[in-house]
């Protein structure tokens, strides 16, 4: 099966809770008969976004990845070719949030927040992309962060994850513009999710997911002779 225009296939990482759930959906929502390829690695939840999809008219497939893993990627890559063939959009979402001071992360820690925020972003982009330059069409999103722009204390592993997935997503952009792959980097500040939950702070200060969703669709949906290479979304009312 290949890709078509009528029917892209998108396929976004982290997609069982918060931004990844709210980007399915809203594709789920706007592009009739749209193809997803779900991953994740909580079984549960994924099966719940990817039931809210189906029924907006999505064909919808799951594909449970630790996308840290190379060895698990390279089977993410087979199988998913095997159901979808060539992949339209990939997004990667998948990450994970941690905060300590410089001096205080381990270097297991440390490794841990690079592994799933940095390193699953290049080995999911290494398996899908090429065949993306050779159809000469597609569309690469990263998830980076207002804390891949700069830097935050107590957010050491973190902010040198993101400010790679930043670097990341540039020289993608410069390898595969004259291939008709799109690249954009989108960073968001403070996102509501259910960890905002005990915070103290009041849900209206916090950006809600199904807007930033609202953004990858938007830059996606644009002419094809038009790239947003860098987005940066920020509550209204400021960075807490």
């Amino acid at each position: 099966m290949t890709s078509s225009k009528k029917t892209p296939v998108i396929l976004i990482t982290g997609a069982s809770q918060g931004i990844g759930a709210a980007i399915a959906k809203v594709f789920a929502k706007e592009l009739r008969r749209v193809r997803l390829a779900l991953v994740a690695r909580n079984v549960r939840n994924l099966t719940t976004v990817a039931r809210a999809c189906s029924k907006l008219g999505a064909t919808v497939e799951t594909f449970t990845c630790d996308v840290a893993d190379e060895t698990a990627v390279e089977m993410l890559e087979a199988a998913v070719s095997k159901r979808f063939g060539a992949i339209d959009v990939l997004i990667n979402n998948a990450g994970v949030f941690a905060t300590a001071p410089f001096v205080e992360t381990s270097a297991v820690e440390f490794d841990r927040i690079i592994a799933t925020n940095l390193r699953s972003a290049f080995l999911v982009t290494r398996a899908f992309v090429p065949a993306m330059i050779k159809q000469k069409h597609g569309d690469v999103f990263f998830m980076s962060s207002i804390a891949g722009l700069g830097a935050y204390p107590n957010s050491t592993a973190y902010c040198a994850a993101k400010f790679g997935v930043t670097g990341l997503a540039k020289v993608l952009r410069a390898e595969t513009r004259e291939h008709g792959v799109r690249v954009c980097c989108v960073h968001p500040g403070a996102t509501w999710s259910p960890s905002w939950s005990e915070s103290g702070v009041d849900e209206e200060r916090i950006m809600p997911a199904a807007d930033v969703a609202r953004a990858f669709f938007d830059v996606y949906r644009l002419g094809r002779n038009t790239v947003v290479e860098e987005i940066v979304l920020r509550p209204q009312l400021g960075d807490l």
